[in-house]
């Protein structure tokens, strides 16, 4: 699909004109500071919210709502007639529709995919009212935190599978001649969510997306490095005294699961990111 590259000074018919389409049929992922700000928002805990309102652990919003004409179910908080029910506690991704973000080579671009923008699909009506720059549109979605959490967020999941990289390289496993390890990673970054989810597990699941963190929901940077810190300290109190090769290859595989798992929260795709490790765990000794 054509992708057209945006600067912040790019003009676009970006002022919203509230029919509500774009909040049927997507799918909208989330990271652990996006659910955090949801359930403060519903005001019910994160673990409700995670519980009520997604799929997959926490990472993917649900969209079981009312049916639009197009047959595409509403997401879940969108009350019919009114709009979003948690609007100020909206994801980074509803805060950027119509474009997309990406980073490369440690700077953010933003974009939006396809030969038309977007809203015109479905709110021609948006032609007729006044045009903004990307960087107006950003500033008045109030995006700036939410992106500073998604980033940090990309920190941590490298952080996590550092581990899978430590667990596998560092403890002899590689040099065993173990070949499972990098073929269970790539079984993992095609796996559908739910299968993942299940793989990781509830243990690791919860304390991946609702962790157990009372403050710092104002400061999104604080918030995942805690986080982070919470995620090393419970990977050290599983993985800190694994005896055999075969409790090595286990605990190299949850762990990237959990790292790749994040990682589709984050809308990065898992398979190409799964490639990439094996890659740079090849290059370093590893077997497949």
């Amino acid at each position: 699909m054509q992708t057209t590259k945006l600067s912040n000074q790019s003009i676009l018919p970006l002022t919203c004109s509230r029919s509500g389409s774009c909040c049927f049929g997507k799918a909208v992922m989330l990271n652990p500071y996006e659910l955090l700000c949801f359930s403060i928002e519903k005001k019910i805990s994160v673990r409700e919210f995670r519980d009520s309102y997604t799929n997959f652990g926490g990472i993917q919003l649900l969209f079981n709502g009312k049916k639009d004409k197009k047959g595409q179910k509403a997401c879940s908080q969108y009350v019919d007639g009114f709009g979003c029910s948690v609007h100020n506690g909206r994801p980074l991704a509803c805060r950027l529709y119509p474009l997309g973000r990406k980073i490369q080579f440690n700077e953010a671009h933003y974009i939006y995919e396809g030969d038309t923008f977007p809203c015109l699909t479905d709110c021609a009506e948006v032609l007729e009212l006044p045009k903004l720059s990307v960087g107006e549109y950003l500033k008045g979605q109030e995006a700036k935190l939410f992106e500073k959490a998604q980033d940090e967020y990309l920190m941590v999941m490298q952080n996590i599978a550092d581990i899978a990289f430590e667990l596998l390289l560092d403890s002899g496993l590689s040099k065993s001649g173990d070949t499972k390890t990098l073929a269970a990673w790539r079984e993992i970054g095609n796996e559908l969510p739910e299968i993942v989810s299940e793989r990781i597990g509830k243990e690791w699941i919860d304390i991946l997306m609702i962790p157990d963190i009372t403050d710092n929901h104002e400061n999104p940077i604080a918030f995942a490095q805690k986080h982070n810190d919470l995620l090393l300290l419970k990977a050290q109190e599983k993985f800190g005294d694994l005896k055999t090769l075969q409790q090595l290859h286990e605990a190299c595989v949850i762990i990237m699961s959990v790292a790749l798992h994040l990682a589709r929260g984050l809308g990065a795709n898992p398979k190409e990111i799964a490639e990439h490790f094996i890659e740079i765990a090849k290059n370093h000794g590893a077997k497949e």
